[in-house]
């Protein structure tokens, strides 16, 4: 009786997988067939805005019993095959493969973009000003850490945008090729990740000697070349360079969270819940930095963050970043932009985008 039940259920599942396989064969067609009107109108194979309204769309239509970070999960690839189908999407990120931004990158664009790694942040901003890359992944800060001072700085000068954010949940492993972690005698990872793991790594592993590396992702290659070696880096990692993952969730805060952004050439459409980062300079005078923050309560805009970032090449001087809730061509954010110019000496839209959510990863 109960092998009866499973054949019939498994045979609704087999029609439904049909079904299914059908659908995305007629989504795929739309997809080559907007492509077509895209390259007609020379514009982007991917758009953050439209991607995002997309996932929006299903997960208000879903009734369960998906998640929506399942729902988006699965959609997300989804929409990387459509995009291939339309054209290459080439993304460039900063670190090598299995690092944390190759990480947010991919599960942001799906298995389907090309992905470019390259060495720094500055690589990752010229080659998209150069238009060898279409969208570039870069870090900008790290609920431990705190902010990427590289990425502003970069940001301060480019004629590219933020178009997109993505928060990735930091989780670190220990990796290695072998199960007995009393045969260890060297860990290797980044300075930044034996931090975020210093209190775990005393307890489990304290004869271990501790080596920096590059990167997790460089760290985790060293430790597949030798069988007394471990590195400190994600599951990616473990995958890609054939290693065993010994210890999950060791980083000793489990707040451990990167925000990445998206940079590209355009701007991006309102979508109605979205964030506006811009960078600002006041006059060394008394006052001049509350003169300049009045605006936003004025218009009761909401300011999410705002922090100070020495000027390079001028001692003492500061500019300043914010976060501002709303997109710039919201007629409140917009009023209060033109207000903040007149009691700045200096003043940047970086872009406004789409409010990130979590990845799932």
């Amino acid at each position: 009786m109960r092998d009866e039940a499973l054949s019939a259920l498994r045979k609704k599942l087999a029609d439904c997988d049909r079904s299914l396989v059908e659908v995305l064969n007629e989504r795929a067609d739309l997809s080559i067939r907007i492509g077509r009107v895209k390259t007609k109108s020379k514009l982007a194979v991917y758009d953050p805005v439209q991607e995002r309204m997309v996932l929006d769309r299903l997960q208000q239509a879903s009734r369960g019993p998906l998640s929506d970070g399942q729902l988006a999960a699965i959609f997300r690839e989804v929409l990387s095959v459509s995009r291939s189908l339309q054209g290459p999407v080439r993304v460039a990120c900063f670190g090598p493969e299995a690092s944390f931004t190759h990480l947010a990158a991919r599960s942001h664009f799906g298995g389907e973009a090309d992905f470019a790694s390259l060495p720094s942040i500055v690589h990752v901003f010229d080659e998209v000003e150069k238009g060898k890359a279409d969208w570039g992944v870069v870090p900008v800060e790290n609920s431990l850490e705190g902010t990427v001072g590289v990425t502003l700085d970069r940001l301060l000068g480019t004629t590219l945008s933020i178009r997109a954010e993505l928060f990735l949940r930091i989780s670190h492993c220990l990796l290695a090729m072998r199960k007995n972690r009393n045969a260890i005698k060297t860990v290797y990872s980044h300075p930044q990740a034996f931090s975020q793991c210093r209190s775990w790594l005393s307890a489990h592993m304290p004869r271990a000697r501790l080596i920096e590396a590059d990167s997790t992702s460089a760290a985790a290659m060293r430790a597949s070349e030798d069988a007394t070696s471990a590195a400190v880096g994600s599951r990616l990692a473990a995958e890609i360079y054939g290693l065993k993952t010994l210890a999950e969730g060791i980083e000793d805060a489990p707040s451990n969270e990167t925000r990445f952004l998206v940079i590209g050439q355009g701007r991006n459409a309102p979508t109605g819940r979205d964030k506006t980062s811009i960078l600002f300079s006041v006059s060394d005078v008394p006052g001049s930095l509350y003169r300049s923050l009045r605006p936003f309560a004025r218009r009761g805009v909401n300011l999410m963050k705002i922090e100070s970032r020495p000027v390079r090449g001028r001692l003492w001087e500061y500019r300043f970043f914010a976060d501002v809730e709303g997109h710039c061509g919201d007629r409140k954010v917009r009023r209060c932009l033109e207000e903040l110019k007149g009691c700045t000496t200096f003043l940047k839209v970086a872009g406004s985008y789409p409010q990130g959510r979590r990845l799932e990863t």
